[in-house]
């Protein structure tokens, strides 16, 4: 093992013959796709092996692609690359539908997979081509991602303070075939690298865990005796609770919301606005990857459902008529959700998204 994971560590890839499963692949159906509007979003944070899984199974994310942006040279390849022969960086190429998922999303998802703070590489992959980066492809993805970076260096998470370059995005060249899904291809070398590394240290240091383990769910039979009965029926069987006549419609206390049946964090007041609608309404989740959203065809129409993904449970839709700067509006049923109080979210074990809300 120890082999295995010094051999990896020299860099995030090896040649087509990396492993012996690595070009074992499987045959996936196609995403169901919502809309026609589709945005790009281009990130480099070392390895793309290890920044690419992370956007992967998310609703909204119609494909992820590792390959090279920003250098000078055309066509590059993974040797040239690798070995700090161009003026690339190792990235991942993300298209989006915007009516599902927002850029600032895939933004705050994106400081989560590496070290904002490293300069000159990437845990144990040095040199340009692994320096991180976040390449904008418009003036207002440009705006969101200063101002993510902004409001991360405040919240002082870091002993450092991030040094992730916002750059214009040039040019994006995919990589290599045996590259694209490693995660899925050679599962035993991607994740001991990603241990090996020091990444996953990284990360379970300064984030908090958002698992199935930390937030489980009860059966429904225990929800049954655990939530009244609008709970219940909203959660569990996708009812909609009375619009203007619900807890947190009109709520402007500073704290989160969480999750009624696990606990699990789901957004902030920060994010919270007056739609009008008579819902709580809120323009992005505190963390997409712990929220499903299916496409939702009942009532003989069309709109995106949106569920707790640890709590399988219903919490309400997602609209494309939100404000700035995702354009989205997640209109949710108070009764699916927990709102605990700014004051009180040290002593219920939420202090590390104080920063969310400040």
């Amino acid at each position: 093992m120890f082999a295995l994971i010094a051999s990896l560590l020299l860099a995030c890839g090896g040649g087509p013959n990396a492993s012996s499963d690595s070009q074992n692949t499987t045959e996936e159906s196609p995403k169901e796709v919502f809309s026609a509007n589709q945005q790009v979003a281009t990130f480099a944070g070392g390895c793309f092996w290890c920044v690419e899984a992370p956007f992967e199974d998310l609703d909204g994310v119609i494909s992820v692609v590792s390959g090279y942006s920003g250098g000078k040279e055309k066509n590059p390849t993974y040797g040239e690359v690798a070995g700090g022969k161009t003026s690339h960086r190792e990235s991942v190429q993300i298209t989006f539908d915007p009516e599902v998922i927002s850029y600032a999303e895939l933004v705050d998802i994106f400081w989560q997979t590496y070290d904002p703070t490293d300069v000159g590489g990437s845990f144990f992959d040095r040199g340009t081509q692994y320096e991180s980066a976040i390449f904008f492809h418009n003036d207002q993805q440009k705006k969101v991602a200063e101002e993510s970076k902004k409001r991360l260096d405040q919240s002082r998470r870091f002993s450092k303070p991030v040094a992730t370059p916002i750059i214009k995005f040039t040019n994006f060249y995919p990589a290599e075939d045996y590259h694209q899904d490693y995660y899925k291809k050679s599962p035993q070398d991607y994740y001991a690298y990603r241990k090996g590394s020091g990444r996953d240290a990284f990360i379970q240091k300064y984030w908090p865990e958002l698992s199935a383990k930390k937030y489980p769910a009860p059966t429904k039979g225990e929800l049954k005796n655990e939530l009244d009965e609008m709970q219940y029926e909203v959660t569990m069987e996708g009812a909609t609770e009375f619009a203007f006549n619900n807890a947190y419609n009109g709520n402007k206390e500073d704290g989160i919301y969480v999750c009624v049946v696990t606990g699990a964090p789901l957004f902030s007041s920060k994010d919270k606005y007056e739609s009008g609608s008579g819902w709580p309404s809120f323009t992005k989740p505190i963390d997409a990857r712990i929220i499903d959203k299916p496409v939702d065809r009942t009532l003989g129409m069309l709109r995106v459902e949106v569920r707790s993904k640890l709590g399988n449970s219903h919490l309400g839709h997602v609209f494309f008529d939100g404000p700035a700067p995702t354009g989205l509006r997640y209109c949710m049923n108070s009764a699916a959700m927990k709102f605990i109080p700014k004051s009180e979210m040290q002593a219920a074990g939420y202090g590390d998204y104080l920063w969310v809300v400040d």
